[in-house]
């Protein structure tokens, strides 16, 4: 073989090593990574009407105000391009709502306007109290209706240490008159509230109605705890059936046939006595009365159903009102300023009706209620009569009964003994 054919065999040799020996590389073009494309969707924020008072009011002008000294609804609403024919025909329709003609000065209103260059009234809206509002709507057909704003329950305890007496140390915690009534209604018949000692405290749990945000006033008391000159009292609120009423912790209630007291909580300023210096007369008489000391037109209650005996004026007793509850027992409220309106003899009465408002008329120096009381038909102290009690817990209601109140006496444990100006827990209902 010549050298140059052993020369290319040689050269086909090595390439064909080299082919089987060095890794192959694979020059062809990758298709593309397959991608999936989706379209990109923009969620547009989901939208909230303005609602004021039931209605939409995106678009519409709201002007606030409070109704001046003598201003009537037609003075406000001509000035909102509102026509004499629709503010009659919006009285007359509000005839078997709410009376136009009681608006009264300071209470507030809303007006509800187009937004062009007149201000339109579309509604008015007066709010009657904090609670109830009247809707005055213009817009199409004229109509009034009456509505009521969510009233928010919050149930709160607070603990409070007696220094003078149970008003001053409650009202120092921020508490309200109407829930010193109520507690002092409670534990009436069991406590001498008018002589508790200093260091006397008590605990309680009740509920605050509340409507956007700010309190309007106390719903019921759910549990006291009162510790008085050493001695412990519990008072739970328990449903039998009948309605709200209040028992110790071995279920005997508290309540009596008839309220102790006759006005809300207040001061006696003379006892019943059978020898007492008149401060009118001058001289040394019997006093068959209690005097309760309180502001002219204070209302006065009656302390139980009965029928009016007697209600009339008096050279000596002023304006009074006699009340029979039964074949036992019989109360008379004297001085008053004004008898209520329709207390008349033989009218029914129910227990803490107003019957009329205290005054000075007749013999008396000043504002105050003389509260008297028979018991077959023998004058005696209203303070010491011993009355019996409503029903105890019924048998079938123990066992629910005790499991509520061990609840609640959790609730009263919890509570520490501070002079706080803050309830020590609230929990929204």
């Amino acid at each position: 073989m010549s050298k140059r054919n052993l020369s290319i065999l040689l050269l086909l040799l090595i390439t064909a090593a080299l082919y089987f020996i060095l890794p192959r590389f694979d020059h062809s073009v990758p298709e593309p990574p397959i991608v999936e494309k989706i379209d990109s969707v923009e969620v547009a924020p989901k939208y909230e009407p303005k609602i004021l008072y039931g209605m939409v009011v995106d678009s519409l002008v709201i002007i606030e105000d409070k109704i001046k000294r003598n201003q009537n609804i037609a003075e406000i609403l001509t000035a909102h391009n509102v026509t004499n024919e629709a503010i009659f025909k919006l009285a007359k329709a509000s005839k078997s709502v709410f009376d136009v003609r009681k608006l009264v000065a300071n209470k507030k209103y809303t007006l509800i306007c187009e937004r062009d260059s007149l201000k339109t009234a579309k509604a008015f809206v007066y709010e009657h109290n904090p609670v109830e509002y009247v809707v005055f709507n213009l817009k199409d057909t004229i109509s009034v209706e009456k509505k009521q704003k969510e009233i928010e329950i919050v149930e709160k305890g607070i603990s409070g240490i007696i220094e003078y007496n149970l008003a001053t140390t409650m009202s120092e915690l921020g508490l309200s008159a109407q829930l010193t009534d109520a507690f002092v209604d409670v534990f009436a018949w069991q406590i001498d509230f008018f002589r508790l000692q200093k260091g006397d405290k008590f605990k309680l749990i009740y509920e605050d109605h509340l409507v956007e945000g700010q309190p309007i006033g106390t719903g019921k008391i759910k549990s006291i705890y009162f510790e008085h000159f050493g001695n412990d009292f519990y008072a739970f609120h328990y449903d039998q059936g009948d309605g709200i009423d209040y028992f110790d912790e071995n279920g005997n209630s508290l309540r009596k046939a008839l309220l102790k007291y006759p006005l809300d909580f207040t001061r006696i300023s003379s006892r019943y006595s059978g020898n007492r210096y008149h401060p009118v007369q001058k001289r040394w008489k019997a006093h068959r009365g209690t005097d309760f000391a309180a502001p002219r037109g204070t209302p006065i209650r009656a302390v139980g159903d009965g029928i009016i005996l007697e209600a009339r004026y008096q050279k000596y007793n002023g304006n009074y009102v006699k009340l029979k509850h039964n074949a036992t027992y019989t109360t008379q409220y004297l001085h008053m300023s004004a008898i209520k309106s329709g207390v008349k003899p033989g009218k029914k009465v129910r227990q803490g009706e107003i019957i009329g408002y205290v005054g000075s008329t007749g013999l008396a120096t000043g504002n105050h209620l003389c509260y008297r009381f028979w018991k077959n038909g023998v004058q005696i102290d209203a303070l010491k009569v011993d009355l019996p009690p409503s029903a105890p817990i019924k048998e079938e209601n123990k066992v629910d009964f005790n499991a509520s109140i061990q609840s609640m006496m959790a609730q009263l444990a919890s509570i520490e003994f501070k002079e706080e100006t803050e309830p020590l827990y609230a929990s929204a209902k």
